[in-house]
């Protein structure tokens, strides 16, 4: 399995595909299929069946389809651009990302 700069809960920006451009907050990142599913992007209809079990009520529900991981990129909250991701040791030992554009740590 592949190790990825982009952690759940980061903020990213959508760097091409047809919501080029929108910002949000990764919800999930599936490894298998190298998707993140990101908040508000990538939005699609679907149209569900009434469950009298569950009270769920039945017709047209929208929500996010998972976006391939190499479209998005992180946002810097420092320089607030989408930035590439390195790595780096602070003095105590500890592995931290940091961006490419600014230098500023992430984590």
């Amino acid at each position: 399995m592949q190790k990825y700069k982009i952690r759940k809960d980061d903020k990213v920006m959508v760097i091409s595909g047809k919501d080029k451009g929108k910002v949000g907050k990764v919800l999930k990142i599936l490894r298998k299929k190298d998707r993140v599913l990101v908040e508000k992007v990538n939005m699609v209809k679907r149209h569900t069946k009434a469950n009298p079990y569950t009270q769920q009520p039945g017709g047209i529900v929208e929500k996010e389809s998972p976006i391939h991981i190499s479209n998005v990129a992180l946002m810097c909250d420092a320089c607030t651009k989408p930035t590439r991701v390195g790595y780096k040791e602070t003095t105590d030992g500890k592995k931290v990302r940091f961006c490419k554009k600014c230098n500023e740590t992430i984590d």
